[in-house]
């Protein structure tokens, strides 16, 4: 079993009734902020920190770092698959079984945190140039059986940085 506080640190996300400008701004600036965020938790950790857990069987500092590049990168894709196509169906995948994989238990966070830090500038980009009315387009999650807009995921990936952020800061003051 697994400590739900150690899990969800932040909590779970949970969608605002009202999505105010206030609100959509912070998560924009989440989104923005994330790299040097990332960045400064894990620059200075040496090869035996990044294997840091911050719960038993929960994923180490290495795995959180590319986790946030590969899942970035798939909100990234469904931002796009919104705004060019009718409510597509997107494609998920098992995060889990993606955190095993030797690009991740092995390579360099150097390469995930490039890839967090251009992908990031890009999606700023797109964020800054959508109105209203695109961040109200959707895309079909089948997972969850469910429409989700834009404006929804920019806040559940708002979210998500800063869930695995608390990741790493529990996992470097856990030492174990």
């Amino acid at each position: 079993m697994f400590d739900i506080n150690l899990r969800y640190p932040i909590g779970k996300f949970e969608k605002p009734t009202l999505i105010t400008p206030k609100i959509f701004s912070e998560w924009i600036k989440t989104i923005e902020l994330f790299p040097a965020m990332i960045t400064k938790e894990v620059e200075s950790l040496s090869e035996k920190e990044l294997t840091l857990r911050y719960r038993e069987n929960g994923w180490n500092i290495r795995q959180i770092v590319h986790h946030c590049a590969d899942s970035h990168m798939n909100s990234f894709i469904r931002f796009k698959l919104a705004l060019t196509e009718d409510n597509p169906t997107i494609k998920p995948y098992f995060e889990d079984r993606w955190a095993e994989l030797n690009d991740v238990v092995e390579a360099p966070i150097k390469n995930s945190l490039q890839i967090i830090e251009g992908l990031h500038e890009r999606w700023i980009l797109l964020l800054n140039s959508m109105n209203e009315a695109q961040f109200e387009r959707t895309f079909f999650h089948p997972e969850n059986n469910k429409k989700v807009n834009l404006k929804e995921n920019l806040g559940i990936y708002a979210w998500h940085c800063n869930h695995h952020l608390e990741h790493i800061r529990l996992a470097k003051k856990n030492k174990t």
